[in-house]
């Protein structure tokens, strides 16, 4: 296995490039995390909550939304839009779940995302 900087020499390609896109990548990584500890925040319950259907629901609503944008572009990724299919059927289980047990927090969540019910 070989260590990065190792791996980025045998490209033979000029270190400052490479160390530009790699800088790129860990930036998009920061900016996902971000975008998802943000949600997590607004939706949780309580302080540890990370799993709740809340935020499960409003984490797939941010995915469907960033793929829906990926299909205006890129429109014969079937591959991609199973999963988006996935995600959205995903979606309104947990919906319908949370409608049946609280239908409190199920008026606010779908009020909060913009959902149709």
């Amino acid at each position: 296995m070989l260590s990065s900087h190792a791996y980025f020499e045998s490209l033979r390609l000029p270190m400052s490039r490479l160390t530009a896109v790699w800088e790129g990548h860990f930036s998009a990584v920061a900016l996902a995390k971000e975008a998802k500890e943000k949600i997590v925040t607004d939706f949780r319950r309580h302080e540890s909550d990370t799993g709740s259907p809340q935020v499960q629901i409003a984490l797939l609503s941010q995915r469907i939304s960033e793929l829906t944008e990926h299909f205006k572009t890129h429109k014969k990724d079937n591959h991609s839009r199973r999963g988006l299919l996935k995600m959205v059927q995903h979606r309104r289980s947990l919906l319908n779940y949370l409608k049946k047990t609280n239908i409190q927090h199920y008026h606010e969540v779908v009020g909060r995302l913009g959902l149709r019910h």
